[in-house]
């Protein structure tokens, strides 16, 4: 879907289009939409509806997204960022998690939105730093690692 953000279009990818560039399905897709912006940054929302896998024992009767999913919701959105860069035929594993911070809780019915950047390359390492927020108020806040690690083709022997 073609939208006009800062006077330009920007091509914000849905769950369908996510899929093409990130391994991530069914209930592990945590991203809704997203999209690359005219300065690199990796932009994502996850509408939290109180159905969610997670919520159901964390905690039962008040429920609030798990830290770890957050994490996992910023590091969806800087595949965004490894699509650019060609990096879509490979699968992205973290590495590490540092200076993560938990400002605010994430509840069913917020939208959660997130920005990511790539900060340094050291094939096959990605370090990137990424933030989330719910209506402007930070929520979450680190630095995160990947390794790029490029899938293995399937070699049938001839008969």
């Amino acid at each position: 879907m073609l939208v006009l953000l800062s006077e330009r279009l920007i091509d914000i990818m849905n769950r369908s289009e996510i899929e093409k560039i990130i391994p991530h399905r069914d209930n592990m897709l945590l991203i809704d939409e997203a999209y690359l912006d005219e300065n690199g940054i990796g932009r994502g929302k996850k509408q939290i509806t109180g159905d969610e896998w997670f919520l159901k024992g964390h905690f039962p009767g008040k429920p609030v997204v798990p830290g770890v999913i957050l994490c996992e919701i910023i590091a969806q959105t800087a595949c965004v960022c490894l699509s650019a860069d060609d990096c879509s035929d490979a699968l992205p594993l973290f590495t590490g998690l540092n200076n993560v911070k938990f400002k605010n809780s994430v509840l069913p019915g917020d939208v959660f939105e997130t920005e990511c950047e790539i900060v340094k390359k050291m094939l096959p390492f990605i370090f990137a730093k990424g933030k989330g927020y719910v209506n402007g108020k930070l929520c979450v806040q680190g630095d995160f690692s990947f390794a790029i690690v490029k899938e293995k083709k399937e070699h049938k022997d001839a008969e």
